[in-house]
């Protein structure tokens, strides 16, 4: 359903509305295709105010309206990227996760992460916490270690920590260890039947071994792509498998060991929503889930829209999606990045945008072989001390940098949208219409409260055109412009 957002756009009349009040200052920051500005302060002096009228195209902002709360917005830390990490100097790897993670004026306030599960395809190698020679098996998880995370993904997660102790982690498994596959292989094949149970337990144990090491899990998705077994590791588990694991296995052992990890189904394309909205009808499998995962490799994202109106008591997140640019681009494509996985999964009920991944060096490495990603590029390209950002980190930086965990989003005109015209009588002056219609031509945008009484209002412009548009607030109107292909983050303080 299109909403009718609460403004009054003023075309043609010398109509005053409401009276004279103090101006709203709005500060703004701008990427441009160009690369001339990245995420820079624009200075430019801009304020709502009564005395300004709207342009034919406005953005209304209404905070009445609001919708989902927001976890946070960040990246995966996988274990190539805490390689990476690992092998800078101390002194510059804790200036660039000061960066990254700080709260503070210049840093990203980076608030939501994601780690493997044992290793991903963008490890250096293959591994589980429970690996086994060929032919044996340990029912009893007694040589469960998370010895190669206590290498590197647990001393650059506990330096995070120490920068940010609130921040938002999910694991996601890529293959369950190989003595409990099928296929007796990392790659593809499935859990065997006889290994839910172990498996349910191998993956509390991982919870709390976490927590002992004080990373707390705040939620997991059950498997990393489903539906995908040819990435290296992955692990094939179709939809009635994995309901029966959560309802007899998972879900039990959570509720016994009383963790408070949050469950999250599937954590894989919009084009296969059916998997989680089946698994959630069984009402035995759906009391221990708080929602479902979604990656954009396939399907369209308002796929998400579709899942919470069928079931808007479970939560929407968005885990995983690869963002890269090539160097021998010239233009940054920024308004795409943020159209798609700022705005589109934020409008679409997800409460977090988690992209892939935070960092690789400038061969994409490292990679596991026979299915790893090789073209994979972080958010950052480490090399040795050197840093580069890249398209994926100014994109999260759009919003991270100013939407806190807490923010709610709020109501803010989106294309085709209803709005409310009034217009001056063309024969009798002092007579105005009313009418209401669609704004085709809105920019993308999306808007959100923050905890501490802020607006903040990300808009993309992807057309050809000069970039003049105004916002709506509270009766009063900001005039600004947008170059083509730019992207800006507008903040104000509630009035």
């Amino acid at each position: 359903m299109k909403q009718l957002l609460a403004g009054v756009l003023l075309f043609g009349s010398s109509f005053a509305v409401g009276q004279t009040s103090t101006d709203i200052p709005v500060q703004s920051w701008i990427s441009s295709a160009d690369r001339t500005m990245l995420l820079k302060e624009s200075g430019e002096q801009l304020s709502f105010t009564h005395k300004a009228k709207p342009g034919a195209t406005t953005i209304v902002v209404d905070e009445k309206q609001q919708f989902q709360s927001m976890d946070g917005f960040g990246f995966a830390i996988t274990g190539g990227t805490a390689e990476l990490l690992m092998k800078m100097s101390a002194v510059s790897r804790t200036k660039t996760l000061k960066e990254l993670f700080g709260t503070g004026s210049g840093s990203s306030g980076i608030s939501y992460l994601r780690l493997s599960i044992g290793a991903s395809d963008l490890n250096s190698f293959v591994f589980s916490y429970n690996d086994l020679p060929a032919g044996q098996t340990d029912m009893e998880l007694k040589k469960f270690s998370l010895s190669q995370d206590l290498k590197d993904v647990v001393p650059v997660m506990k330096e995070i920590l120490t920068i940010n102790p609130d921040i938002r982690v999910m694991g996601s498994p890529w293959s369950a260890p190989v003595w409990m596959k099928t296929n007796d292989n990392i790659r593809g094949g499935a859990l065997k039947k006889e290994c839910y149970d172990v498996y349910a337990r191998y993956l509390v144990k991982y919870i709390e071994e976490m927590k002992k090491q004080g990373i707390r899990i705040d939620a997991i998705t059950v498997q990393n792509e489903p539906l995908n077994s040819r990435n290296t590791p992955s692990m094939q588990w179709l939809r009635e498998e994995q309901g029966a694991f959560i309802k007899n296995h998972l879900g039990p052992a959570f509720q016994k060991k009383s963790i408070q990890t949050k469950i999250v189904l599937f954590d894989h394309n919009c084009d296969r929503i059916d998997y989680p909205l089946a698994l959630l009808s069984d009402p035995d499998i759906a009391q221990y889930v708080d929602g479902s995962g979604f990656h954009h490799y396939g399907g369209d994202l308002s796929a998400m829209n579709t899942m919470h109106l069928a079931r808007p008591d479970k939560n929407i997140y968005f885990t995983e999606q690869m963002i890269i640019e090539r160097d021998y681009e010239k233009q940054l494509n920024i308004t795409g990045s943020v159209k798609r996985m700022l705005i589109s999964t934020t409008r679409n009920w997800s409460k977090n945008v988690i992209l892939w991944n935070l960092a690789a060096d400038p061969n994409n490495d490292p990679h596991t072989d026979n299915g790893g990603c090789s073209m994979c590029q972080g958010a950052l390209t480490i090399d040795g001390d050197r840093v580069k950002k890249n398209l994926a980190y100014y994109t999260i930086a759009h919003a991270s940098q100013f939407v806190p965990a807490g923010s709610v989003r709020i109501a803010s005109t989106n294309t085709g949208d209803k709005v409310v015209v009034l217009t001056q009588d063309e024969e009798r002056a002092f007579i105005n219409r009313v009418a209401t219609i669609d704004q085709a031509q809105v920019f993308p945008n999306v808007a959100f409260k923050t905890t501490t009484n802020k607006i903040v209002l990300v808009v993309v412009n992807d057309s050809f055109s000069s970039g003049a548009f105004s916002v709506q607030y509270h009766g009063k109107i900001m005039q600004c412009k947008l170059a083509p292909g730019s992207v800006g983050t507008y903040v104000w303080n509630t009035d």
